[in-house]
Protein backbone atom coordinates (compact mmCIF):
# COMPACT_ATOMS: atom_id res chain seq x y z
CA UNK A 1 0.00 0.00 0.00
CA UNK A 2 1.09 3.68 -0.05
CA UNK A 3 0.46 6.34 2.49
CA UNK A 4 -0.13 10.11 2.28
CA UNK A 5 0.41 11.45 5.25
CA UNK A 6 -1.42 15.10 5.66
CA UNK A 7 -0.59 16.94 9.09
CA UNK A 8 -3.15 20.09 8.67
CA UNK A 9 -3.47 23.54 10.75
CA UNK A 10 -6.56 21.95 13.30
CA UNK A 11 -6.32 17.62 11.83
CA UNK A 12 -3.92 15.59 11.41
CA UNK A 13 -4.71 12.48 8.76
CA UNK A 14 -2.70 9.68 7.19
CA UNK A 15 -4.42 7.82 4.39
CA UNK A 16 -3.79 4.62 2.66
CA UNK A 17 -4.19 3.61 -0.72
CA UNK A 18 -3.91 0.87 -3.31
CA UNK A 19 -1.74 0.93 -6.32
CA UNK A 20 -4.81 2.04 -8.56
CA UNK A 21 -5.60 5.07 -6.31
CA UNK A 22 -8.75 3.56 -4.12
CA UNK A 23 -8.36 4.96 -0.77
CA UNK A 24 -8.54 2.23 1.88
CA UNK A 25 -8.24 3.73 5.11
CA UNK A 26 -7.76 7.26 7.38
CA UNK A 27 -7.29 7.74 10.41
CA UNK A 28 -7.21 11.57 11.91
CA UNK A 29 -6.43 13.35 15.21
CA UNK A 30 -7.64 16.91 15.89
CA UNK A 31 -4.68 19.06 16.75
CA UNK A 32 -5.03 22.50 19.19
CA UNK A 33 -4.23 25.97 18.23
CA UNK A 34 -3.35 28.43 20.55
CA UNK A 35 -5.29 31.67 19.99
CA UNK A 36 -4.62 34.57 21.98
CA UNK A 37 -5.16 38.82 20.87
CA UNK A 38 -3.77 38.09 17.72
CA UNK A 39 -0.55 35.40 18.56
CA UNK A 40 -1.57 32.21 17.08
CA UNK A 41 0.61 29.37 18.06
CA UNK A 42 0.77 25.37 18.06
CA UNK A 43 2.64 23.26 19.74
CA UNK A 44 5.31 20.95 18.12
CA UNK A 45 5.10 17.86 20.20
CA UNK A 46 1.26 17.80 20.12
CA UNK A 47 1.80 17.93 16.17
CA UNK A 48 4.54 15.62 15.50
CA UNK A 49 2.91 12.88 18.42
CA UNK A 50 -0.12 13.47 16.12
CA UNK A 51 1.71 11.90 13.30
CA UNK A 52 3.43 9.12 14.75
CA UNK A 53 -0.07 8.33 16.33
CA UNK A 54 -2.28 8.25 13.04
CA UNK A 55 0.54 6.23 11.33
CA UNK A 56 0.02 3.75 14.38
CA UNK A 57 -3.49 3.39 14.02
CA UNK A 58 -3.40 3.40 10.25
CA UNK A 59 -1.05 0.21 10.25
CA UNK A 60 -3.33 -1.67 12.56
CA UNK A 61 -6.07 -1.06 10.46
CA UNK A 62 -4.25 -2.09 7.09
CA UNK A 63 -1.65 -4.37 7.63
CA UNK A 64 0.05 -4.65 4.32
CA UNK A 65 3.67 -3.84 3.52
CA UNK A 66 4.02 0.45 2.93
CA UNK A 67 5.74 0.63 -0.38
CA UNK A 68 6.35 4.45 0.03
CA UNK A 69 4.82 7.16 1.77
CA UNK A 70 4.61 10.65 0.92
CA UNK A 71 4.20 13.93 3.68
CA UNK A 72 2.54 17.21 3.01
CA UNK A 73 1.00 19.86 5.33
CA UNK A 74 0.42 23.16 6.34
CA UNK A 75 2.65 25.80 4.95
CA UNK A 76 3.59 29.34 5.74
CA UNK A 77 3.89 30.12 9.56
CA UNK A 78 7.80 29.66 11.37
CA UNK A 79 8.12 27.00 12.66
CA UNK A 80 11.71 26.78 14.99
CA UNK A 81 13.92 23.57 15.40
CA UNK A 82 17.07 22.44 16.93
CA UNK A 83 19.72 20.40 15.11
CA UNK A 84 17.46 16.98 15.82
CA UNK A 85 14.26 19.04 14.57
CA UNK A 86 12.76 19.26 18.52
CA UNK A 87 11.24 22.88 18.85
CA UNK A 88 12.53 25.79 20.35
CA UNK A 89 9.58 27.59 21.44
CA UNK A 90 5.90 27.30 19.60
CA UNK A 91 5.57 27.05 16.30
CA UNK A 92 4.10 30.20 14.83
CA UNK A 93 0.85 29.49 12.79
CA UNK A 94 0.20 30.74 9.29
CA UNK A 95 -3.06 32.14 10.88
CA UNK A 96 -0.73 34.23 12.90
CA UNK A 97 -1.24 38.26 13.10
CA UNK A 98 1.01 40.24 15.47
CA UNK A 99 3.80 40.76 12.55
CA UNK A 100 0.44 43.18 10.69
CA UNK A 101 2.60 46.41 12.32
CA UNK A 102 5.83 45.68 10.05
CA UNK A 103 3.45 44.63 7.20
CA UNK A 104 1.75 47.65 7.45
CA UNK A 105 5.70 49.51 7.39
CA UNK A 106 6.47 47.33 4.59
CA UNK A 107 3.43 48.44 2.22
CA UNK A 108 3.88 52.11 2.87
CA UNK A 109 7.87 52.29 2.43
CA UNK A 110 7.54 49.98 -0.79
CA UNK A 111 9.64 46.90 0.39
CA UNK A 112 6.07 44.85 0.07
CA UNK A 113 5.88 45.53 -3.93
CA UNK A 114 10.01 44.97 -3.95
CA UNK A 115 9.66 41.65 -2.63
CA UNK A 116 6.78 40.90 -4.35
CA UNK A 117 8.25 41.88 -8.00
CA UNK A 118 11.43 40.09 -7.50
CA UNK A 119 9.94 36.30 -5.65
CA UNK A 120 5.85 36.83 -7.33
CA UNK A 121 5.18 35.95 -3.13
CA UNK A 122 2.94 38.73 -1.58
CA UNK A 123 3.72 39.05 1.87
CA UNK A 124 0.84 38.37 4.51
CA UNK A 125 1.69 38.79 8.18
CA UNK A 126 1.39 35.15 8.88
CA UNK A 127 4.25 34.27 5.82
CA UNK A 128 7.79 34.01 7.27
CA UNK A 129 9.35 37.00 6.47
CA UNK A 130 6.80 39.22 8.45
CA UNK A 131 7.37 36.80 11.07
CA UNK A 132 11.05 35.67 11.40
CA UNK A 133 11.28 39.77 11.91
CA UNK A 134 9.02 40.06 14.32
CA UNK A 135 10.85 37.34 16.20
CA UNK A 136 14.19 39.19 15.47
CA UNK A 137 12.64 42.25 17.20
CA UNK A 138 10.99 40.59 20.06
CA UNK A 139 12.31 37.17 20.49
CA UNK A 140 15.93 37.00 19.41
CA UNK A 141 16.67 34.55 22.10
CA UNK A 142 14.79 32.26 20.04
CA UNK A 143 16.22 33.04 17.15
CA UNK A 144 19.59 32.64 18.28
CA UNK A 145 18.70 29.19 19.78
CA UNK A 146 17.12 28.02 16.76
CA UNK A 147 19.12 25.84 14.20
CA UNK A 148 16.92 26.36 11.64
CA UNK A 149 13.55 27.57 10.47
CA UNK A 150 11.61 25.31 8.88
CA UNK A 151 8.05 24.68 8.00
CA UNK A 152 5.88 22.02 9.55
CA UNK A 153 6.04 19.26 7.38
CA UNK A 154 10.26 19.82 7.25
CA UNK A 155 10.11 19.10 11.19
CA UNK A 156 8.40 16.43 10.80
CA UNK A 157 9.96 14.59 8.31
CA UNK A 158 13.01 15.76 10.18
CA UNK A 159 12.19 13.76 13.36
CA UNK A 160 10.69 10.66 11.17
CA UNK A 161 13.80 10.01 9.50
CA UNK A 162 16.37 11.35 11.65
CA UNK A 163 17.14 13.50 8.84
CA UNK A 164 20.77 15.01 10.31
CA UNK A 165 19.68 18.51 8.86
CA UNK A 166 16.57 20.15 8.68
CA UNK A 167 15.61 20.89 4.92
CA UNK A 168 12.52 22.10 3.01
CA UNK A 169 11.02 22.29 -0.62
CA UNK A 170 10.21 24.74 -3.82
CA UNK A 171 6.96 24.96 -2.92
CA UNK A 172 7.35 25.92 0.74
CA UNK A 173 10.13 27.62 0.12
CA UNK A 174 8.12 29.89 -2.58
CA UNK A 175 7.01 32.17 0.31
CA UNK A 176 8.90 35.01 0.40
CA UNK A 177 12.56 34.34 -0.18
CA UNK A 178 12.22 32.00 -2.94
CA UNK A 179 13.60 33.54 -6.53
CA UNK A 180 11.43 31.36 -9.23
CA UNK A 181 13.69 31.81 -11.46
CA UNK A 182 16.60 30.39 -10.38
CA UNK A 183 14.88 28.50 -7.27
CA UNK A 184 17.38 29.69 -4.70
CA UNK A 185 17.10 31.94 -2.16
CA UNK A 186 17.16 36.05 -3.20
CA UNK A 187 19.74 37.25 -0.74
CA UNK A 188 18.44 40.78 -1.56
CA UNK A 189 14.64 39.79 -0.16
CA UNK A 190 16.37 38.64 3.01
CA UNK A 191 18.62 41.88 3.05
CA UNK A 192 15.25 44.23 2.62
CA UNK A 193 13.56 42.23 5.34
CA UNK A 194 15.86 42.93 7.81
CA UNK A 195 17.50 39.02 8.35
CA UNK A 196 20.81 39.13 7.08
CA UNK A 197 21.91 38.03 10.26
CA UNK A 198 19.13 35.52 10.04
CA UNK A 199 20.33 34.10 7.06
CA UNK A 200 21.62 31.03 8.21
CA UNK A 201 18.16 29.95 9.78
CA UNK A 202 16.44 29.62 6.03
CA UNK A 203 16.51 26.01 5.46
CA UNK A 204 18.28 24.12 2.63
CA UNK A 205 15.90 23.48 -0.60
CA UNK A 206 15.81 20.39 -1.63
CA UNK A 207 15.20 20.31 -5.09
CA UNK A 208 13.84 17.29 -6.54
CA UNK A 209 11.83 17.11 -2.92
CA UNK A 210 14.12 15.37 0.10
CA UNK A 211 14.02 11.61 0.46
CA UNK A 212 14.80 9.36 3.48
CA UNK A 213 13.77 6.15 5.10
CA UNK A 214 11.47 6.21 8.30
CA UNK A 215 12.84 5.03 11.73
CA UNK A 216 9.39 5.87 14.10
CA UNK A 217 5.82 5.57 13.30
CA UNK A 218 5.87 3.91 9.65
CA UNK A 219 7.92 0.19 9.12
CA UNK A 220 11.53 1.02 10.14
CA UNK A 221 13.53 1.75 6.40
CA UNK A 222 10.07 2.72 4.76
CA UNK A 223 10.12 5.55 1.80
CA UNK A 224 8.92 8.80 2.08
CA UNK A 225 9.56 11.70 0.67
CA UNK A 226 9.34 15.50 1.71
CA UNK A 227 6.57 17.60 0.19
CA UNK A 228 5.54 19.50 -1.79
CA UNK A 229 2.98 21.19 1.17
CA UNK A 230 -0.71 21.05 1.45
CA UNK A 231 -1.86 23.43 -1.59
CA UNK A 232 0.48 22.05 -4.37
CA UNK A 233 -0.20 18.29 -3.43
CA UNK A 234 -4.18 19.08 -3.43
CA UNK A 235 -3.49 20.45 -7.11
CA UNK A 236 -1.72 16.82 -8.18
CA UNK A 237 -4.30 14.74 -5.54
CA UNK A 238 -7.26 16.45 -8.02
CA UNK A 239 -4.87 16.27 -11.34
CA UNK A 240 -4.52 20.07 -11.90
CA UNK A 241 -1.13 20.15 -14.19
CA UNK A 242 -1.93 21.47 -17.10
CA UNK A 243 -1.46 25.09 -17.87
CA UNK A 244 -5.05 27.01 -17.41
CA UNK A 245 -6.54 24.35 -15.26
CA UNK A 246 -7.22 25.08 -11.95
CA UNK A 247 -8.25 23.92 -8.26
CA UNK A 248 -10.61 25.21 -5.41
CA UNK A 249 -10.05 24.10 -2.10
CA UNK A 250 -13.24 24.60 0.04
CA UNK A 251 -11.42 24.34 3.39
CA UNK A 252 -10.83 26.09 6.44
CA UNK A 253 -9.53 29.02 4.04
CA UNK A 254 -10.14 29.04 0.11
CA UNK A 255 -7.16 28.51 -2.12
CA UNK A 256 -7.38 29.02 -5.33
CA UNK A 257 -4.51 27.67 -7.60
CA UNK A 258 -4.22 27.30 -11.80
CA UNK A 259 -1.57 25.48 -13.53
CA UNK A 260 1.02 27.76 -15.24
CA UNK A 261 4.26 28.07 -17.18
CA UNK A 262 4.32 31.70 -17.01
CA UNK A 263 5.83 33.89 -14.89
CA UNK A 264 4.07 37.65 -14.50
CA UNK A 265 5.50 40.07 -11.90
CA UNK A 266 3.15 43.13 -12.67
CA UNK A 267 -0.32 43.63 -11.60
CA UNK A 268 -1.78 44.03 -8.06
CA UNK A 269 0.46 42.62 -5.98
CA UNK A 270 -1.19 39.25 -4.52
CA UNK A 271 -0.73 35.67 -3.86
CA UNK A 272 2.62 33.86 -4.91
CA UNK A 273 3.52 32.03 -7.11
CA UNK A 274 4.49 28.03 -5.93
CA UNK A 275 7.48 26.60 -7.60
CA UNK A 276 6.77 22.59 -8.39
CA UNK A 277 9.05 19.76 -8.94
CA UNK A 278 8.55 19.99 -12.83
CA UNK A 279 11.11 23.07 -13.76
CA UNK A 280 9.43 25.86 -15.74
CA UNK A 281 5.94 24.77 -14.02
CA UNK A 282 4.34 26.59 -11.98
CA UNK A 283 0.97 27.18 -9.91
CA UNK A 284 -0.17 30.90 -9.58
CA UNK A 285 -2.15 30.59 -6.29
CA UNK A 286 -4.67 33.15 -4.25
CA UNK A 287 -4.79 31.68 -1.29
CA UNK A 288 -7.23 33.75 0.74
CA UNK A 289 -7.95 33.53 4.54
CA UNK A 290 -11.55 33.59 4.11
CA UNK A 291 -13.15 30.05 3.53
CA UNK A 292 -15.52 27.66 5.66
CA UNK A 293 -14.10 29.07 8.95
CA UNK A 294 -16.57 32.11 8.07
CA UNK A 295 -18.96 29.95 7.42
CA UNK A 296 -18.58 27.94 10.65
CA UNK A 297 -18.73 31.24 12.82
CA UNK A 298 -22.31 32.33 11.57
CA UNK A 299 -23.45 28.95 11.78
CA UNK A 300 -21.98 28.92 15.71
CA UNK A 301 -23.76 32.18 16.02
CA UNK A 302 -27.20 31.49 14.53
CA UNK A 303 -27.19 28.07 16.74
CA UNK A 304 -27.39 26.40 13.04
CA UNK A 305 -25.69 23.01 12.17
CA UNK A 306 -23.43 21.75 9.27
CA UNK A 307 -26.25 19.07 8.88
CA UNK A 308 -28.91 21.68 8.45
CA UNK A 309 -27.09 23.96 5.68
CA UNK A 310 -28.72 21.92 2.73
CA UNK A 311 -31.95 22.58 3.52
CA UNK A 312 -31.33 26.24 4.27
CA UNK A 313 -29.72 27.18 1.46
CA UNK A 314 -32.88 25.80 -0.14
CA UNK A 315 -35.31 27.24 1.85
CA UNK A 316 -34.61 31.00 0.67
CA UNK A 317 -33.34 31.84 -3.48
CA UNK A 318 -30.21 33.39 -4.90
CA UNK A 319 -29.76 36.97 -3.13
CA UNK A 320 -30.98 36.09 0.10
CA UNK A 321 -33.61 38.59 0.10
CA UNK A 322 -31.36 41.63 -0.25
CA UNK A 323 -29.06 40.48 2.66
CA UNK A 324 -25.15 40.69 1.71
CA UNK A 325 -21.95 39.12 3.20
CA UNK A 326 -18.30 40.20 2.69
CA UNK A 327 -16.51 37.29 4.18
CA UNK A 328 -13.51 38.35 5.52
CA UNK A 329 -13.48 37.57 9.22
CA UNK A 330 -10.16 36.49 9.90
CA UNK A 331 -8.07 38.66 12.84
CA UNK A 332 -5.42 39.02 10.02
CA UNK A 333 -7.75 40.65 7.48
CA UNK A 334 -7.13 39.53 3.62
CA UNK A 335 -4.27 37.58 1.81
CA UNK A 336 -5.43 36.99 -1.85
CA UNK A 337 -6.47 38.50 -4.15
CA UNK A 338 -4.87 41.54 -2.46
CA UNK A 339 -3.70 41.68 1.04
CA UNK A 340 -5.47 44.10 3.34
CA UNK A 341 -4.77 43.33 7.18
CA UNK A 342 -7.45 45.46 8.96
CA UNK A 343 -10.16 44.16 6.43
CA UNK A 344 -13.12 43.08 7.95
CA UNK A 345 -16.74 41.06 7.04
CA UNK A 346 -20.02 43.03 6.63
CA UNK A 347 -23.10 42.55 6.50
CA UNK A 348 -25.94 44.53 4.98
CA UNK A 349 -29.78 44.31 4.21
CA UNK A 350 -30.82 42.41 7.46
CA UNK A 351 -33.88 43.50 9.10
CA UNK A 352 -36.22 42.07 11.51
CA UNK A 353 -37.91 39.67 8.69
CA UNK A 354 -34.48 38.17 7.88
CA UNK A 355 -34.11 34.35 8.12
CA UNK A 356 -31.58 32.27 9.24
CA UNK A 357 -31.70 30.74 6.04
CA UNK A 358 -30.85 34.37 4.73
CA UNK A 359 -27.56 34.76 6.74
CA UNK A 360 -26.56 31.26 5.52
CA UNK A 361 -27.28 31.73 1.72
CA UNK A 362 -25.59 35.11 2.04
CA UNK A 363 -22.37 33.88 3.81
CA UNK A 364 -21.99 31.07 1.32
CA UNK A 365 -22.86 33.60 -1.83
CA UNK A 366 -20.16 35.86 -0.62
CA UNK A 367 -17.50 32.95 0.09
CA UNK A 368 -18.61 31.97 -3.39
CA UNK A 369 -17.73 35.35 -4.62
CA UNK A 370 -14.41 35.48 -3.10
CA UNK A 371 -13.51 32.36 -5.01
CA UNK A 372 -14.54 33.69 -8.15
CA UNK A 373 -12.36 36.92 -7.21
CA UNK A 374 -9.54 34.70 -6.76
CA UNK A 375 -9.69 32.65 -9.85
CA UNK A 376 -10.05 35.37 -12.03
CA UNK A 377 -6.48 37.03 -10.17
CA UNK A 378 -4.93 33.47 -10.60
CA UNK A 379 -5.79 33.25 -14.21
CA UNK A 380 -8.00 30.16 -14.76
CA UNK A 381 -8.94 29.19 -18.12
CA UNK A 382 -9.56 25.74 -18.33
CA UNK A 383 -10.97 23.16 -16.25
CA UNK A 384 -11.97 23.14 -12.22
CA UNK A 385 -11.25 20.57 -9.65
CA UNK A 386 -12.87 21.26 -6.48
CA UNK A 387 -11.68 19.61 -3.09
CA UNK A 388 -11.93 20.11 1.08
CA UNK A 389 -14.70 20.10 3.78
CA UNK A 390 -17.12 22.20 1.59
CA UNK A 391 -17.75 18.97 -0.73
CA UNK A 392 -19.72 17.09 1.59
CA UNK A 393 -22.68 19.67 0.97
CA UNK A 394 -24.22 19.03 -2.62
CA UNK A 395 -25.77 22.27 -2.23
CA UNK A 396 -23.01 24.42 -1.69
CA UNK A 397 -21.32 22.69 -4.35
CA UNK A 398 -24.21 23.75 -7.03
CA UNK A 399 -24.31 27.07 -5.28
CA UNK A 400 -20.33 27.74 -6.19
CA UNK A 401 -21.37 26.13 -9.22
CA UNK A 402 -24.04 28.72 -10.38
CA UNK A 403 -21.92 31.48 -8.64
CA UNK A 404 -18.70 30.41 -10.52
CA UNK A 405 -20.26 29.86 -13.47
CA UNK A 406 -18.60 26.95 -14.69
CA UNK A 407 -18.64 22.86 -14.01
CA UNK A 408 -16.64 21.43 -10.83
CA UNK A 409 -14.80 18.46 -11.34
CA UNK A 410 -15.34 17.27 -7.34
CA UNK A 411 -12.52 15.37 -5.74
CA UNK A 412 -13.38 13.88 -2.68
CA UNK A 413 -11.16 11.83 -0.04
CA UNK A 414 -7.81 13.03 1.14
CA UNK A 415 -6.87 14.88 -1.89
CA UNK A 416 -4.09 15.83 -0.22
CA UNK A 417 -1.98 13.13 1.14
CA UNK A 418 -2.94 11.49 -2.62
CA UNK A 419 -0.97 14.29 -3.99
CA UNK A 420 1.76 13.62 -1.27
CA UNK A 421 1.81 9.85 -2.65
CA UNK A 422 1.99 10.97 -6.29
CA UNK A 423 4.92 13.04 -5.53
CA UNK A 424 6.80 10.44 -4.00
CA UNK A 425 6.41 8.04 -6.45
CA UNK A 426 7.12 10.60 -8.88
CA UNK A 427 10.27 11.03 -7.10
CA UNK A 428 11.13 7.65 -6.35
CA UNK A 429 10.38 6.17 -10.35
CA UNK A 430 7.22 4.20 -9.29
CA UNK A 431 4.98 3.76 -12.26
CA UNK A 432 1.60 4.91 -10.70
CA UNK A 433 -1.22 6.23 -13.03
CA UNK A 434 -2.03 9.31 -12.14
CA UNK A 435 -5.36 9.76 -14.14
CA UNK A 436 -7.19 7.02 -12.37
CA UNK A 437 -5.17 8.25 -9.13
CA UNK A 438 -7.21 11.80 -9.64
CA UNK A 439 -10.45 10.79 -11.20
CA UNK A 440 -13.19 13.32 -10.43
CA UNK A 441 -16.47 11.79 -8.24
CA UNK A 442 -18.71 13.92 -9.68
CA UNK A 443 -19.73 16.43 -11.97
CA UNK A 444 -21.58 19.54 -10.94
CA UNK A 445 -22.56 22.05 -13.64
CA UNK A 446 -24.12 25.53 -13.27
CA UNK A 447 -27.57 26.37 -13.94
CA UNK A 448 -27.51 29.17 -16.69
CA UNK A 449 -30.43 31.08 -15.01
CA UNK A 450 -28.75 31.21 -11.97
CA UNK A 451 -24.89 31.70 -13.16
CA UNK A 452 -26.27 35.05 -15.11
CA UNK A 453 -27.85 36.23 -11.95
CA UNK A 454 -24.61 35.32 -10.29
CA UNK A 455 -22.52 37.40 -12.64
CA UNK A 456 -24.20 40.75 -12.18
CA UNK A 457 -23.67 40.11 -8.17
CA UNK A 458 -20.42 39.41 -8.61
CA UNK A 459 -19.91 42.94 -9.93
CA UNK A 460 -21.72 44.49 -7.14
CA UNK A 461 -19.75 42.26 -4.12
CA UNK A 462 -16.56 44.18 -6.08
CA UNK A 463 -18.09 47.06 -5.74
CA UNK A 464 -18.88 46.70 -2.36
CA UNK A 465 -15.37 45.19 -1.48
CA UNK A 466 -13.33 48.56 -3.12
CA UNK A 467 -15.30 51.07 -0.40
CA UNK A 468 -14.34 48.35 2.42
CA UNK A 469 -10.98 48.10 1.37
CA UNK A 470 -10.39 51.94 1.19
CA UNK A 471 -12.33 52.46 4.41
CA UNK A 472 -9.73 49.97 5.82
CA UNK A 473 -6.62 50.71 4.61
CA UNK A 474 -7.66 54.73 6.18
Amino acid sequence: MYVGIDVGTSVVKAAAFDSGGRQLAVESRPVELSLRGGFVEQDMDEVYGAVVDVLGKLAGRVPEPVELAGLTGQGDGVWLVDKEGRPVRSALSWMDGRAHQLLDQWLADGTFETVFRRTGGAMFPGSPGPLLAWLDRYDPKSLDAAAAAVYCKDMVFQRLTGAGRATTDVSDASMPFLDPRTRSYDNRVVELLGLTRRRRLLPPVGDPITTGEAREGLPSGTRISNGPYDLPACALGAGVTEPGDGLLIVGTCLAALVATTELDLSGEPAGLYISTDRHGHRLRAMPAMVGTAALDWVLSTTGVTHAEVDELLAATPPGAHGVRVLPYFAPSGERAPFVEPHLRAELSGVSLETTKADLIRATCEGIGYAARHCLEAAGLTGALAVCGGGTRSPAWMQLLADVLGRPLRVVEGEVGARGAVLAAAERYGVSLDAGVWTEPTAIVEPDPGRSAYYAKGFQEHVARLDVARGAAGR
